[in-house]
């Protein structure tokens, strides 16, 4: 299954597989630092789960650190990948491999699942943040049902203008109200 998230979940299936590693089991990093890693990992330019894995990396032992755990991410799925690769018309015709790609994307689609309702947990119960997410998921459901071209970046950055712009709102009142 992880051989699976590695290769074929892209950096969101990673990302439950880092928390319940790097927090729960070995409690290298916190719930909060993993909500933040996760959020800044989103926002910078690479994989989610290489970005996440570099950080964790470094917060253990530093630039040896952030290469050996890129290195443990990147690693399994290059070589696996590049040896598919090396045989991939041959490999899909096998019946067992083709229904192996299906349980691996169902699975990938759980471990996604997962790591959102883990994050909706733990996320703030204020109203804007709510409503932020609420919001981004309506947007992403008819983008995905109505097979709009929207970019998720754009929304990413939608969203992130908008709570800035009530952040900006919201101290330009309290700064009225202290006058």
């Amino acid at each position: 299954m992880k051989i699976g998230a590695f290769t074929f979940g892209g950096g969101y299936a990673m990302i439950s597989i880092i928390e319940d590693i790097c927090v729960d089991r070995k409690q290298w990093i916190t719930h909060d630092d993993m909500f933040n890693v996760t959020i800044i990992a989103e926002s910078t330019p690479g994989p989610i789960a290489i970005n996440c894995a570099t950080f964790v990396g470094y917060q253990q032992a530093g630039l040896l650190g952030a290469l050996s755990a890129t290195l443990g991410v990147i690693l399994p799925s290059f070589l696996i990948i590049f040896i598919i690769s090396l045989f991939f018309d041959r490999f899909l015709e096998i019946r067992l491999i083709a229904n192996g790609f299906k349980g691996i994307k169902a699975a990938v689609g759980i471990l996604i699942w997962n790591g959102a309702v883990s994050m909706i947990k733990k996320m703030q119960k204020k109203a804007l943040p709510m409503a932020i997410m609420a919001g981004s998921f309506g947007v992403m459901f008819f983008i995905h049902i109505f097979s709009w071209n929207f970019s998720t970046v754009s929304l990413m950055l939608l969203a992130g203008a908008v709570s800035l712009a009530m952040f900006i709102l919201q101290e330009h009142i309290r700064g009225k109200e202290g006058k």
